[in-house]
Formats: C-alpha cells, sequence, structure tokens
C-alpha cells in the first residue's frame, strides 16, 4: 500500500486548527457535531480514521466518550498529542484507513472517516476505506464519511477568487468542458466529488443513509462575511445553515459534504 508523498508533506506544514477555528471554517465542524451529537449516545465507543489533529476526537473525549483515533501522518499525530489533556479517554495510532486490521469486527457505536475519503482517487481505494469503516462498526451503529465537493470548490477557488484558472484546468482535462466534473491525481492532493459519485460509491454497501449533508455549505464563498459578523449574526447564520444544509436544492453547492449512514443488522463480511 503505497503513501502519497505529496499528502504528507501538505500536511507537514498545513495549519487545520487554524482554519477550523475562524467563522467560516468552524461551520463545517459545527455543523459534523450537530449530526454526530444526534447519535451518539453516553457510553459509546468512538473511532475516529484519519483523525488528523484531533479537533473532533479530542471535543468528543472532552465529552466524556472513549475515543479511539488512527492518523497517517507522524505530523498530525505529534499535534495530536500535544493536545491532549490527561482527563481524555483517548488513544492515537498510526495507520493507514484502507487497513485497519488491527480493530476487531463490530466494535464501536460511532466511526468517523471525515478526511481519508478526500485523499483516494480510485473508486477501489475509497470502497476499501469506507468497507473497512463499516466492518469496525457494530450493526445499528452510525457511520460519518466526508468528501471535498467539486461545485463549492469551483464556485469559491475559480470564479469567485481566481486561484483556478477554469479555461486552463479545462485545456489540461482537470475539468469536463460540459459537465464541469473535476478530476484530480495524488499530487493534486483532493479528490473532488459531486453527490452522484458519492451515491454510485455507496451503491455496494448493506447500510442505510440517515443523512447527506452540505456541511460548509456556502461559508467558504462567503468567507469575507461571516468572519466579520458579530456573534449574535452568525449564530443566526448557523441556524439558518443547519436548517438548510440537507435541502434538496442546495446540497450541491458546497465545499465539503457528510454521507451519514447506519450499518444495516447483518453480516458484511466478504464485502
Amino acid at each position: 500500500m503505497r503513501t502519497n508523498q505529496h499528502l504528507i508533506d501538505f500536511y507537514n506544514h498545513y495549519d487545520e486548527d487554524s482554519r477550523l477555528a475562524m467563522k467560516h471554517g468552524s461551520v463545517e465542524f459545527l455543523t459534523t457535531m450537530h449530526y454526530i451529537e444526534k447519535y451518539i449516545k453516553p457510553g459509546d465507543h468512538v473511532l475516529e480514521v484519519g483523525a488528523g489533529t484531533g479537533r473532533y476526537s479530542h471535543a468528543l473525549a472532552r465529552q466524556g466518550y472513549e475515543v479511539d483515533a488512527i492518523e497517517l501522518v507522524e505530523h498530525n499525530i505529534d499535534i495530536f498529542r500535544q493536545n491532549t489533556k490527561p482527563d481524555e479517554t483517548i488513544t492515537i495510532t498510526q495507520g493507514n484507513a484502507m487497513d485497519l486490521a488491527g480493530y476487531p469486527d463490530d466494535k464501536y457505536e460511532i466511526t468517523l472517516l471525515l478526511g481519508p475519503l478526500y485523499h483516494l482517487y480510485r473508486i477501489e481505494d475509497k470502497r476499501q476505506a469506507v468497507r473497512e469503516a463499516i466492518r469496525v462498526t457494530k450493526p445499528g451503529g452510525v457511520v460519518f464519511a466526508a468528501y471535498v465537493i467539486s461545485d463549492g470548490c469551483l464556485l469559491d477557488e475559480g470564479f469567485h477568487r481566481g486561484n483556478i484558472n477554469v479555461a486552463e484546468y479545462i485545456r489540461k482535462g482537470l475539468l469536463d468542458a460540459e459537465t464541469f466534473a473535476a478530476k484530480s491525481e495524488p499530487k493534486d492532493l483532493f479528490e473532488l466529488v459531486c453527490k452522484e459519485n458519492v451515491d454510485e460509491l455507496m451503491s455496494i454497501f448493506p447500510v442505510t443513509r440517515l443523512h447527506y449533508v452540505a456541511t460548509d455549505g456556502c461559508a467558504l464563498l462567503m468567507r469575507e462575511a461571516l468572519d466579520a459578523m458579530d456573534d449574535d449574526t452568525f449564530e443566526w447564520y448557523l441556524r439558518y445553515h443547519f436548517t438548510t444544509c440537507e435541502r434538496e436544492d442546495l446540497i450541491g453547492v458546497t465545499s465539503h459534504a457528510v454521507d451519514v449512514f447506519r450499518k444495516n443488522v447483518r453480516n458484511i463480511n466478504g464485502l
């Protein structure tokens, strides 16, 4: 199983904690936590695969949940450990989302896969990561799988900020001239998808979708406006966002999405 060195180099120099601390960056975190809190129960055991520096793992551990975390990048693991408080019931292990051999079947009530699918480029690899996440989740447990969504990124980084030259991306074959679907390689760091891709990916698994959520909606597109809001206005924005982030006419306009699904109460070994 080859490691993407481009990915290692990126996260060795990227400050994910600072991004999530900004108002516009916090929308994704707060929305994901909003949905986790719908399903997590006292006494639940959580696995976070691809935990990064531990924003979600630490937040849940500090609420009293027992958390096991897996992370690929050593730099992120170092920061994760620095951020761990003495009263947290939490572990961190270096590992790969596509191979959770050290974790037994049917152990966790909640499994978080909130980063690895950003960086897998073949549907077989993505399905392997999802398959492993489902395997270690108890029947009836809930899995949260996050994606980077092409339309929100194109609107923000391309047409709004000009960080992407749309015409050049089309000439290079990175964007389809008719559908504007994105094509990515490991050197591009992030695999950009749309909901139809997620639906195809998940079509083989014995799970029940509970929610498909535009986790940051227009937050990146509106980042300057959100960061300038006073706390009261931002609270109203969050209420609006939580109300509309599953609306079918809006779920494509986002830079990140999370697919929330329940593992069916049946044996999935061999998938």
